[in-house]
């Protein structure tokens, strides 16, 4: 995905990000461009190699916890988890302290 993303043009809201948050949260209706937005930052400033970009509805969470994912992910020295569609992750909601 990061491959095929275009950097040509971003939205207008892509430089108003404070993509430095220790965490952001990008809310809004479906194909507005939420997505490319962190493909586009992540393909432009950050090293593959630190970042992850998941997303929650994947049959992978099925069977397993976003949190060991997570966790996994900071043990081989990732740094920039990017989470999409977490609604879709089952009781996404009850897990505040750590999302």
């Amino acid at each position: 995905m990061i491959r095929e993303t275009n950097i040509e043009f971003h939205r207008y809201i892509y430089s108003r990000i404070n993509w430095n948050s220790r965490m952001i949260g990008l809310r809004g209706p479906r194909r507005v461009g939420k997505k490319t937005l962190v493909l586009q930052h992540i393909k432009e400033n950050l090293k593959l190699d630190d970042s992850l970009y998941v997303t929650a509805e994947d049959f992978y969470f099925a069977n397993h916890r976003l949190l060991d994912l997570a966790d996994a992910f900071v043990k081989t020295e990732g740094k920039y988890l990017f989470i999409d569609e977490i609604h879709k992750y089952k009781d996404w909601s009850k897990h505040g302290s750590f999302i």
